[in-house]
Order: C-alpha cells, then sequence, then structure tokens
C-alpha cells in the first residue's frame, strides 16, 4: 500500500470511528478535511500514523498497516492528563 492510499484510508478510518463514537447531543460529524496526521512512517511493507481531529475531544489514533496480512489496525487514545517531573541532578 503507497503513502497516499494509506493516509487517505488512515483518514477515513478515523473519521468512521469518531462519527459513530461522538457524543450525539454534539449533533456534529466530521470529514477527511477535520482530519490531519500528526506523524506517519513507513517501514518495509508495514505503516503507521498517528492522526488526530478539529474535534475539542482530547483524542488521538494510531493506526498500523501489517503489509503481510494486509490489515490495518486503529488504537483509540484520549490524553488525560499532563504532568512534569524534573530531572533530579
Amino acid at each position: 500500500m503507497n503513502n497516499d492510499i494509506f493516509e487517505a484510508k488512515c483518514k477515513k478510518l478515523v473519521v468512521e470511528y469518531s462519527n459513530k463514537h461522538i457524543d450525539k447531543t454534539d449533533n456534529t460529524c466530521i470529514t477527511p478535511k477535520d482530519v490531519y496526521i500528526v506523524w506517519q512512517c513507513k517501514t518495509l511493507q508495514n505503516s503507521k500514523a498517528l492522526l488526530s481531529t478539529t474535534l475539542s475531544d482530547g483524542m488521538y489514533y494510531e493506526l498500523t498497516y501489517n503489509g503481510d496480512k494486509k490489515q490495518i489496525y486503529l488504537d483509540a487514545y484520549k490524553k488525560w492528563e499532563n504532568i512534569e517531573y524534573e530531572e533530579e541532578q
């Protein structure tokens, strides 16, 4: 799978997942234009991408393409907090 096809498939899957899980009282849906790729890597026949959306729901998505099995896996995450720790001297 080339990068353009992988990116389009990832955005489509994130749109489908987000629209299925969005709070119905928000009365909104997203399109692929509302999804952006934060990071992407291709190694041999495998690809991985981290994506997010313009929604303010704190979600981000990791999609992995296994070229051997021709399968894409989607992991959905929500950031709960960001804690800073000082390095000990």
